[in-house]
């Protein structure tokens, strides 16, 4: 029962914390409200137009999500290469080590074949550079 004390303990420090701290701080700031404290920072530049009329090309999105699942896979196969040797020493058998990389591996190369068929790796070009393309070798 003391074990799940602790925890308790912790969970109440974990939210209590920072509740004291937002309303130590929400207490002692000064308040001066200002039409300058209310306008969107642009790294000191006067933002122009409307923000909500900018369209993001839909790649940039996906090549992240691609190098973040990607980032995550070499993440997770480092420390299956450093334990690799010792498990065989220790006698484990090759499948029993081998199987769950190689069916993790699988998994990830079936979201890549099928991300590729779906174009989310296809770079879309503007028109003019495919123009200056054809014109280049005509």
């Amino acid at each position: 029962m003391s074990s799940w004390i602790a925890i308790g303990a912790l969970a109440l420090m974990g939210v209590g914390i920072p509740v004291a701290m937002m309303a130590t701080s929400w207490v002692l700031r000064p308040s001066v409200p200002e039409q300058g404290k209310r306008t969107t920072y642009e790294s000191g530049e006067i933002p122009t137009g409307e923000a909500t009329g900018i369209q993001f090309n839909i790649q940039y999105y996906m090549v992240a999500l691609l190098f973040v699942v990607f980032d995550i896979e070499t993440v997770l196969v480092f420390p299956w290469t450093v334990i690799y040797r010792s498990a065989l020493d220790n006698g484990a058998s090759l499948t029993r080590v081998l199987v769950p990389m190689l069916a993790f591996i699988a998994v990830l190369l079936v979201g890549l074949v099928w991300a590729w068929r779906q174009g989310a790796v296809k770079w879309v070009t503007s028109p003019r550079a495919a123009q200056r393309k054809t014109e280049r070798n005509t």
